[in-house]
């Protein structure tokens, strides 16, 4: 597999440089909802979580034009991987860092939107087996300190990320 470029790592380069893209525009949408007076913390913040996914597709297909044969299997499926690392850890540090920056009363703003809707579904949680379980679970597992914010935002961005890097590897080899 001959390289048609004469760049070195180009791996490297391509998911560090859309990573650090994807990273960015997560920070910017979280910034986008705090500034559009959203629940920054909410659930319109996981509409980010697709981003790293989506990047490290793209970040597979422009992969291919350092190589004349294809990137092969390894390079495709590592470029996706690292580009969701990146990606995510840069957004991680970004809302740890916003949510250092804005204080703890956006955190109680959501901590009390968060658990009126667990409470407003309370009543489905005991429907079903082992509800009460679940919903003191769910109403346990808040996140309530910036870092439990960046933990669950890496951790959100990094399966998604994962799960579209290897078949988009598997597809965009050649």
């Amino acid at each position: 597999m001959a390289s048609t470029s004469p760049s070195s790592h180009p791996v490297l380069r391509t998911a560090i440089l859309y990573g650090f893209l994807t990273g960015a525009l997560c920070i910017a949408w979280v910034l986008f909802l705090h500034l559009t007076d959203n629940n920054a913390y909410g659930p319109k913040r996981t509409l980010s979580d697709f981003f790293p996914p989506v990047a490290a597709v793209i970040s597979q297909i422009l992969l291919r034009r350092y190589y004349a044969n294809g990137p092969g299997l390894g390079k495709s499926i590592g470029v996706g991987l690292l580009t969701t690392l990146v990606g995510a850890s840069v957004a991680a540090v970004g809302l740890y860092t916003f949510s250092q920056l804005t204080g703890p009363a956006p955190i109680e703003q959501h901590l009390a939107e968060a658990r009126q809707l667990l409470t407003n579904a309370q009543a489905f949680y005991l429907k079903q087996p082992n509800g009460r379980q679940q919903y003191e679970a769910a109403l346990r597992d808040l996140a309530r300190t910036p870092a439990a914010f960046a933990q669950d935002e890496l951790f959100k961005k990094m399966i998604f990320g994962v799960l579209l890097s290897i078949p988009g590897g598997v597809f965009l080899r050649k």
